[in-house]
């Protein structure tokens, strides 16, 4: 796992400060239902942050539509704001994605996206924050 910052809230903090959905998806590695985070079919432009310490992690001209339910990129806003871990949970072999400021569980990776990564970045919207251009 990511290295945490030591600057990050306690968790009664974040229980106060997220909702407990939010709180579920970044902090106890939950999965928010298909098609019902805000994000799965945004079509804003601008830049989508970590919703627990507001790292960038993925801008609007990444995103793509999946048809997988969540909120989908072909790649990261920059390398090294998110780590890759393995995952093993539910029987399945899978890419955890987290922040790699805070250590949120953001959502997994998969290799069928499109070009030019080919990559899918499959994340919760309860992970997010968005910041629209102005």
């Amino acid at each position: 796992m990511a290295e945490i910052d030591s600057s990050r809230p306690s968790n009664d903090t974040l229980r106060d400060e997220l909702t407990e959905e939010q709180y579920h998806v970044t902090q106890e590695a939950g999965t928010e239902k298909p098609f019902s985070g805000q994000y799965w079919d945004h079509k804003g432009d601008g830049l989508y942050r970590c919703v627990v310490c507001e790292t960038p992690l993925f801008d609007s001209d990444t995103k793509f539509e999946s048809g997988s339910g969540w909120p989908s990129f072909y790649d990261v806003m920059e390398d090294g704001n998110v780590h890759l871990t393995s995952d093993h949970s539910l029987g399945m072999r899978r890419t955890e994605v987290v922040c790699d400021e805070c250590g949120a569980h953001l959502g997994h990776l998969f290799d069928d996206g499109p070009e030019p990564t080919g990559q899918r970045y499959c994340i919760n919207s309860a992970a997010l924050a968005f910041d629209g251009d102005e």
